[in-house]
Order: C-alpha cells, then structure tokens, then sequence
C-alpha cells in the first residue's frame, strides 16, 4: 500500500505493486467502457477499463487508511477532540486529493487526445504517507500538547492546532511551488542520503517505535494484526484465495478486539459505537493567519517533507516516462504543490504527492478513470464524513502494525536507494530524531519542572547532557538532512561540498532554526537569550565552523584527492 510513495524510491524509479489494488493477471484494458482496442492504438478515449475498477481500490483505500491513521492516533494517543479531526482537518485534506487527482486526470486525457494514444493512464495522486504520518508525531500532536500547557482548554487547543496545521500545509505548498521550478535541479545538489536518512530517522523513531506500543497495549490483537501484516507484505506469503493481506489483518483484528471482553479479558464493546457520519465543508479560509507566526518555528519541519516529495515528483515522472506516458515533470510538481496549498487553505493537515506506482497502475490495466474516482470518493468521504466510522470502528492497535510495515519500508528503502559507500551517511542521519524522541520522554516522564531548569545549566566541564540532547533534536529533519549530505560528501571525497553543508549547519544554528536552545524549539534572537542558554548556539555554530574550516585546509592536500581504497567497504573503514 505504501511502497509506492515517490520520496522513498531510487532515481531510476523502483516500482512495486499497490497493496491495496485487488490481485489479479493483469489486466490490459481491453474490457473497459467504449470500443475495445488494442493497448497503445489510437481510437476512442477509454475511460473507465477493468483495470480501473482494481486501481480505483487500490488508490481509495491507500488514502483513506493514512486519513484513519492520522485520525486514530491523534484521537488516542493525543486525547485530540475527534469533532476538530472529522469536521475541520479531513475535508481540507480530502479535497487536495479531490482537486490533485481531477488535475491528473485531466492532463492524462488531454495527452491522449494530443497524442491519439489511448493507453495512457493517469498519474496517481494522493496523501503522501512519511509526512502525514510524520506531522501527526511532530507538529500536530505536540503542537497540541504545548497548548494545553499553556494553559489553553481542549477545544482551544485543538483549534489552535488546526490552525497551526493548516499554516504549515501552506508554507509547504508554498515551498513546494517555488521548486516545483527547479526539481531536477534539486534533485542533482542534494545527495540522497541526506533525504531519506531524515526520513528513515522518522520512520524509526516515531513512525515505528510509537505505534509498538499502541500494539503492545493488547498483545492478542495487536501481534495477531502485525503478524497478518509481516506475513504478507514483508515475507511476501499468500494468504489462502489470495485474500489481501492488510484487509484481512485489520478484519481480523477488529473482530478480536471486540471479541475479547466476552473472554474476560480488556477489549472493545461494539454496542458503545455510534454509527454516525461527521464531515464539513472544505471552505476556504484565513484562519491559518491566527498560528502563522508560531508556524515559522516548524519551518525544519516542513520544508524537508516538501523537498522530499518535489524529488519524489521527479522521480514518478521519470518512472512514468519510462513506461511510455510522457508528462511534463514541471506541471506535475506544480499540481502537487497546489492541490497541497489548497489543502491548507480549505482546512487540511496532510500534503499530497504523485505516487511511484504509476507504471504498475499501467500495468494492471488502469487508464484515466481510476484517478477521477479515487478524487470524487476521498473528498466526498471528507466532505460526508463516513471516514470518521472506519476510524472509531477500527482500534488503534489493529492499524499500528500497518504504520509499523510503513517504518520498515522507510527505512530499508533508505539504505537500498542510495549508494552503498552512503549508507554511514543514512545511518548519521538517524541521529537527531533519536534525539527528538529522548528529548520527548525527557519532557513527559523524567524532571519536575524544578528539575529540569537545573539541567538545562551548563556545567564546568561544557554543556549538559540536557541541553545537548535537548538541541540536537529540535529542527532534527533538518538536522538530520544536513547531517547526511555532509557526510555523504564526504565520502565521494568532495570536501569543499561537505564544508558548505557543514557552514549552513553553523547558519541555521545561529538562531535556532535548528538546534534550538529552548525546549519548545522556538527560533529566536541569539542576543536576548540567557548567558547558560547562549551557550548552546555559540558552541555547536563554532563547531560546525571549525570543522568545516578543517575540510577546506584538508582539500588542498593530494591525500584528499585519492581514490577510495576498493577493499574498505563504504569509502572507508566500513565493510
């Protein structure tokens, strides 16, 4: 289901084939809905085949399962008040895929009817899993948390926090737009390292590890689901009638759940469900402008989910290409980066992206309708509400082991993707979020308030562990993308390169951009900041200066310039 996402693929475009899609033979098209003709002949337009009727599966139930993701753990792990998710966040949501897949679709048409070719079938378009399930875990939820904290009652805060979220969605369509211009060029300067490093991080640390946790709550469903889910998507096994894995594993799983209280044991009570849809209209709106300040302070955030999924737009593209449906890479990125700006606009907290799967779409047999329907089912399913049943009808726990399969995949696609001599860089690059992760659990569980003043002190020796800990994980996707192009660079021998990532580093420290001194993670000016908390942007700006100003003094000597020894594994010392 989630493999197919462009920011976790090579450059030459890996395919895999849709989880969700309904298996069959493969199905060319020719049963579709007008005169059948040959695959790739000229001839009437075709737009709904069989071969859309199984992608339109596939597509839908991609996006609703990451809409009833971001819901469920926002509702159970956040306390988020489920009125705010299903009659506020959803519908914006929604209507970016709406609005992203009717524009893909039109451009497919319109190719078909320029080229007299109607084998084409459309780009898919839809949530981009990573980020929306990385801005439930890192902008949303503790967004929510802080202010409540401050004092802010539930619905406030929610408010709030929609607010915030619907902010970040524009400044990420807004990033978006602007390299939507210079995709390829992005593409080619920043090592992909780097890239899916930060990303694998998030899958790891959050993505994976938050959710084993939801599963270990109630062992009995929650390891049947992950097991259900291991076995097919992971191990690759058939189920029996080839029956889809991740169906079977949440049926079965919710079956258990409300299976378990008649066994004694904790479970869930069927006859508490309110069998009631909740939706709303995506209207557009200004009130992003109330959190548009306190935005900025996610920025880090932001701006490396945007550049993930501009590169990933290339990609699919050029997967696409490869395949014979010729699109343009620029329209492309720009459709993307506006259905996600209207997303905002409208309400939404999630971007959308093209998806890798492109070419198996066109390989089952899908041309132009599977798009159109997808756009009109998802955003009917914001706009009605009836995403908001599937989310109090499924628990938690049952839809854990799907985001733990998605952390896997992340991950193993990080260090498969990119260059065996870069995968010390992609391994660096987990750093900061692990840091992120301790830093949360530092601020939840550990120090009285009293306490943990004490320890944001330095101490003779430097700074303490606490604030160390504290400032490597604030801005750690971005962090963590820098981390891994310097390193990378590195290890392809170009110093030069690595020092000028290592000098943005001591940039973006400065003020707090990353590495943020306070706990919040807020920017700020260096010069109003206490002596003890000064000290953290003076030393990590000076370290990064240092040792950028090392590599420079370093690339003048013919050592530099070597070959790497072809029997020392990564570059170096890694075998």
């Amino acid at each position: 289901m989630f493999a197919e996402r462009g920011c976790s693929t090579t450059e030459g475009g890996t395919v895999s084939e849709p989880i969700g899609s309904v298996e069959g033979p493969g199905d060319t098209g020719g049963a579709g809905i007008g005169p059948a003709t040959s695959p790739g002949s000229s001839g009437p337009i075709r737009w709904i085949t069989t071969g859309d009727i199984n992608g339109f599966f596939g597509l839908m139930v991609d996006n609703l399962t990451v809409m009833a993701l971001m819901a469920g753990f926002l509702i159970n792990i956040f306390k988020f008040p489920a009125e705010i998710i299903y009659t506020k966040m959803l519908p914006g949501t929604a209507f970016g895929v709406l609005f992203g897949d009717l524009v893909y679709t039109w451009m497919a048409w319109r190719m078909a009817k320029k080229t007299g070719n109607n084998n084409i079938t459309a780009m898919p378009l839809g949530l981009d899993t990573p980020s929306s399930l990385g801005i439930v875990f890192t902008v949303l939820g503790p967004a929510f948390l802080a202010y409540k904290a401050a004092g802010m009652d539930d619905m406030a805060a929610a408010n709030m926090t929609w607010y915030l979220g619907m902010a970040t969605m524009v400044n990420i369509g807004i990033i978006k737009l602007v390299f939507s211009f210079a995709g390829k060029w992005l593409q080619r300067i920043v090592p992909q390292a780097g890239l899916l490093g930060s990303l694998s991080g998030i899958g790891l640390a959050l993505i994976g590890l938050l959710p084993m946790l939801e599963i270990f709550k109630l062992p009995i469903v929650g390891l049947i689901s992950l097991g259900l889910i291991f076995y097919t998507l992971v191990a690759g096994i058939r189920l029996p009638k080839g029956m889809p894995g991740v169906a079977i594993a949440v049926l079965v799983g919710t079956v258990l759940h409300y299976c378990m209280p008649a066994l004694g044991l904790p479970g869930g009570h069927f006859g508490e469900l309110e069998f009631q849809f909740h939706g709303g209209l995506p209207i557009p709106r200004l009130d992003f402008l109330k959190a548009y300040s306190d935005s900025l302070n996610y920025l880090p955030i932001a701006f490396p989910f945007a550049i993930l999924t501009v590169i990933g737009g290339v990609n699919v593209t050029e997967s696409a290409r490869v395949g014979g449906d010729e699109f343009d890479t620029r329209q492309i990125l720009l459709t993307e980066a506006v259905a996600t700006l209207l997303a905002g606009i409208c309400g939404g907290v999630a971007q959308s992206t093209p998806y890798i799967g492109q070419p198996a779409y066109k390989a089952m047999g899908a041309r132009l309708g599977y798009t159109a329907m997808t756009g009109l089912f998802v955003g009917l399913g914001g706009i009605l509400g009836y995403v908001s049943f599937f989310v109090k009808l499924i628990p938690a726990g049952v839809l854990a082991p799907i985001l733990v399969f998605v952390a896997l995949d992340i991950v193993v696609q990080a260090f498969l993707a990119t260059k065996k001599e870069h995968a010390p860089a992609v391994a660096l690059a987990h750093v900061p979020t692990l840091a992120r992760l301790l830093a949360i659990k530092y601020n939840d569980f550990l120090f009285t308030p009293e306490a943990w003043a004490e320890r944001l002190k330095p101490n003779a020796e430097g700074l303490s562990e606490t604030q160390v800990v504290i400032a490597l994980g604030n801005g750690f996707i971005l962090t963590a993308m820098l981390w891994g192009a310097f390193l990378a660079e590195l290890i392809d021998r170009r110093l030069l390169r690595s020092a000028g990532y290592l000098m943005v580093l001591g940039a973006l420290t400065f003020p707090g951009i990353i590495h943020s001194a306070l706990p919040e993670g807020k920017m700020y000016n260096p010069l109003a900041l206490t002596p003890d908390q000064a000290l953290v942007p003076k030393l990590f700006t000076l370290g990064y200066f240092a040792l950028a100003g090392l590599f420079i003094a370093l690339s003048f000597t013919p050592e530099s310039k070597e070959a790497p020894d072809p029997n020392a594994g990564h570059g170096g010392h890694f075998g």
